[in-house]
């Protein structure tokens, strides 16, 4: 009589037990990483509270196990010593629980931007994101983010130049120099896609209620100096350390006219007003001029917008050079006041 060998089960259960392990080794890490998350979140409150920073929110919850750490945090009110602030029914943070050095904040039901004493402005969309990496490097990159966002200025608030727009993206990262971050500079690119004015106002005028699109790139200098939100606003110590925006280049749409713009530099004076001038190859200008001088908008010099409307005519359909300046704190085309210059801080 024979007897069939009877073969051990245990190699069966090694993948199990393998996958046990990792399992619980992953969920420890996971917990870990996420109570360093909630540790430094605290800290990093708690100082820039003492740098006079005004913060508040709910009880945060933290989820997203097993890939993710994602932090939710209910009735945001984040404000600046400058003013300038967000508030949101929710903020949330999220970030790879294998790769913490990218995150991603979004606003799902929107945010109210309040800007100092300009007032508070709502803003909704499909998609409100920041994205946020290389945060162990001296300057991480950044990326901000509106799908069809809308604006709406809040009673008593000054207008929002625009109500809405298809897509709004700003990058800002490092400016490389054969391929390496070796210098106090960074690049900015900003896109604004098919924004339509408020009604009245100056991009509604230069657009004739047609829509504005810009392509804007530049490298910022001295990027360092952009740090802390003290009472005068952010540009305030980086414009008197003699930060700049050098390398300028972009396009612009508005309504049927056309513009390439070009310019070496550009600065902020004592009052935080732009300074310098900007190269324009424009195609129509004279259109948008007009429509601009036609505004409602209490900014607009309708009086030297109508000047300039009628000096660039003359080219009619032709491509025309001109020469936007900024200087004691207006908008100039060449002897016309537009409007008053940008104001950074």
């Amino acid at each position: 009589m024979t007897t069939t060998p009877r073969h051990s089960r245990r190699g069966l259960l090694v993948p199990f037990v393998i996958a046990g392990v990792l399992l619980a080794a992953w969920t420890g890490w996971w917990f870990y990483l996420t109570q360093q998350i909630e540790t430094r979140l605290d800290a990093q409150v708690a100082a820039m509270r003492q740098d006079g920073w005004r913060i508040s929110y709910a009880s945060r919850t933290t989820t997203g196990w097993p890939f993710r750490a994602r932090v939710s945090i209910p009735h945001a009110d984040i404000t600046a010593p400058s003013g300038h602030g967000i508030t949101a029914p929710e903020l949330v943070a999220e970030t790879n629980a294998y790769n913490p050095d990218r995150w991603v904040v979004i606003a799902p039901d929107g945010l109210t931007l309040s800007r100092a004493d300009k007032g508070k402005v709502g803003i909704a969309g499909d998609g409100l994101r920041l994205s946020v990496s290389h945060l162990r490097e001296r300057f991480p990159d950044l990326r901000v983010e509106m799908i069809r966002p809308t604006f709406t200025a809040h009673q008593d608030a000054e207008p929002f130049p625009i109500a809405s727009a298809e897509r709004i993206l700003l990058n800002v990262r490092p400016h490389l120099t054969d391929g390496r971050a070796v210098t106090d500079e960074m690049d900015v690119a900003f896109n604004l896609i098919d924004a339509r004015g408020r009604p009245g106002g100056p991009v509604e005028g230069a657009t004739r209620q047609g829509r504005l699109t810009a392509r804007i790139e530049g490298t910022v200098v001295n990027a360092s100096k952009l740090s802390g939100m003290d009472s005068a606003g952010v540009f305030a110590a980086w414009t008197a350390s003699g930060g700049r925006f050098t390398a300028i280049k972009g396009e612009l749409e508005a309504g049927d006219s056309r513009a390439r713009i070009d310019s070496a530099g550009l600065s902020a004076d004592a009052d935080g007003r732009l300074q310098g001038e900007v190269a324009l190859r424009a195609e129509q200008p004279g259109a948008a001029i007009a429509g601009l001088a036609r505004s409602q908008s209490g900014a607009v010099n309708r009086l030297g917008a109508a000047g300039a409307a009628a000096a660039t005519a003359v080219s009619g359909d032709r491509g025309v050079d001109l020469v936007i300046r900024f200087r004691d704190g207006r908008t100039w085309l060449g002897p016309f006041a537009l409007a008053p210059a940008p104001k950074l801080f």
